[in-house]
């Protein structure tokens, strides 16, 4: 179980957090989450590039290192790129000193000043830390694509489709 949309409270836990961008213009912003994966990642940039749309991958450090050639299309088709840990790490099950070194290690491998953390789960002290270093960015809506009981048309429907 997951919620679609964070809550007013959970938002106000963190602020400071990239929840959602202002509505000035008609603008969708996709992010992918956990790549560059072979079956999936090379599947969405195909998708994307046939419609000319840009996104942005939050990539696994250890996934960059194990499909580099992935990760060179993202950046060569002028995707936006950001920092989603070296081992995809829970912040709330991880000693924050062993959770900052993670994410140091995938920044060698993705330059980019945004930060996901995995399953938006961080600690506070975590935070506050990355936040002097990084843009943090949440989601508004969490379509629930990984999960294998959603079909492709409650996903649509949870994104207001």
């Amino acid at each position: 179980m997951y919620l679609v949309q964070p809550t007013y409270l959970i938002k106000s836990i963190y602020p400071k957090a990239i929840w959602r961008k202002a509505l000035t213009e008609k603008k969708l912003y996709l992010t992918f989450d956990d790549g560059p994966i072979p079956e999936i990642t090379t599947w969405v940039l195909d998708v994307l590039k046939q419609y000319n749309v840009k996104a942005t991958f939050f990539c696994v450090g250890n996934n960059v290192e194990k499909h580099p050639a992935i990760f060179q299309r993202i950046v060569d088709e002028k995707h936006s790129v950001g920092n989603h840990t070296y081992n995809h790490l829970n912040g709330w099950k991880t000693h924050s000193p062993l959770y900052l070194k993670n994410v140091s290690r995938c920044k060698e491998l993705v330059a980019s000043n945004l930060f996901r953390p995995p399953y938006g789960k961080i600690k506070k002290t975590q935070f506050n830390i990355l936040r002097r270093y990084y843009s943090i960015v949440l989601w508004d809506v969490l379509s629930g694509d990984y999960d294998k009981k959603t079909s492709s048309e409650k996903c649509l429907k949870k994104c207001g489709g």
